[in-house]
């Protein structure tokens, strides 16, 4: 991929960075352990994103 991205791409791709990230400790704690995982997240070599 360019390095130089549109800004409206870029943005779409920080979006789904923020999606594949893990669940936060508290959230764990809070829930008493019944969310422990993520169902959303991604591997960047695996999946493919669809941005455009």
């Amino acid at each position: 991929m360019a390095a130089r991205k549109p800004g409206p791409r870029k943005t779409r791709l920080m979006k789904k960075i923020k999606q594949s990230s893990p669940v936060p400790a508290w959230v764990i704690v809070r829930t008493k352990r019944t969310v422990r995982t993520n169902p959303k997240r991604r591997a960047w070599r695996r999946t493919d994103v669809e941005v455009g």
